[in-house]
């Protein structure tokens, strides 16, 4: 990496720690609604990993703790598990989460995806859920998951699939840059929601990761809820990379965003609520 973009990445990442220290509660409070809409890909996430009893585990990019929960049940009091998020802010909630549930093997630690502050082969096992797609330098995140592995460790990943598959994130994005008046961006830029979309690209970086075994399987994870309105409260609290763009826009154009974001999500309402189609990548693989 040359100097010019190392000091990139870390304007990026230092932004991103901001953002997420901005949406911590948010985040945190919608757990009732993300709990339900991840569990069955966070099980599965958890079994490609290789997540058991007495196992040590690294959690990437924790956020307010949800998967760490589940972690820490799987692996019980024999196990441990080290949750570690670039916002210390959001990692709080992980901390009151895990100790209002009695888990004391869990340890919690303010770090940098892509600069882990970790000893070399200390863990059995890796995931990462909904982060790795948002690193400056994915490949250096994995590189560190890989190092903080033992030999043979399992390893595996959530990551978006492609916009068309995801396709509520795509128009809310869309449109909130259309009334920003800002150009439609490339969604498969580094650090965006759909960067590891594209198919083969994940593979690719976990091969050159130094992983073997690699496979990645597409999972459908439909966010439902009882109206598209509830599905936008979350979004104003939740998405952050469309927040920033919406609370830039002047108060009236502020409201008018939304508005047209709702207007645009009501195609998927149903008969008994509204219903989101999202597509999720797990990739698994071995140190």
């Amino acid at each position: 990496m040359t100097a010019e973009a190392a000091f990139d990445n870390a304007a990026a990442t230092a932004a991103m720690r901001a953002q997420w220290n901005q949406m911590a509660k948010g985040w945190s409070d919608s757990g009732a609604i993300i709990r339900p809409w991840l569990h069955e890909a966070t099980q599965a996430m958890l079994g490609m990993a290789g997540v058991r009893p007495g196992a040590h585990v690294l959690d990437v990019a924790a956020g307010a703790g949800d998967q760490t929960l589940d972690i820490a049940e799987r692996v019980g009091p024999h196990g441990h598990v080290l949750a570690t998020d670039l916002s210390p802010e959001i990692l709080q909630f992980a901390a009151q989460r895990c100790a209002q549930a009695g888990h004391r093997h869990v340890e919690t630690r303010a770090s940098d995806g892509q600069r882990l502050e970790v000893e070399a082969a200390q863990f059995d096992a890796a995931v990462c859920r909904l982060g790795l797609m948002l690193f400056g330098d994915p490949l250096q995140g994995l590189r560190e998951m890989a190092r903080a592995l033992k030999p043979g460790g399992g390893i595996c990943t959530m990551v978006f699939g492609a916009p068309s598959a995801n396709p509520c994130v795509a128009i809310a994005m869309a449109t909130a840059l259309a009334h920003a008046g800002l150009p439609p961006r490339d969604p498969f830029q580094p650090g965006g929601l759909f960067s590891l979309g594209k198919p083969g690209v994940i593979d690719a970086l976990f091969q050159q990761a130094g992983f073997r075994e690699i496979a990645t399987t597409k999972l459908a994870a439909p966010f439902r809820l009882p109206s598209v309105k509830d599905y936008v409260t979350f979004l104003k609290t939740s998405a952050g990379p469309i927040m920033q763009i919406v609370q830039h826009l002047a108060p009236g154009q502020h409201e008018a965003a939304w508005a047209e974001i709702e207007v645009e999500l009501g195609r998927f309402n149903t008969a008994t609520g509204w219903e989101g189609p999202n597509e999720l990548l797990l990739t698994a693989a071995r140190r």
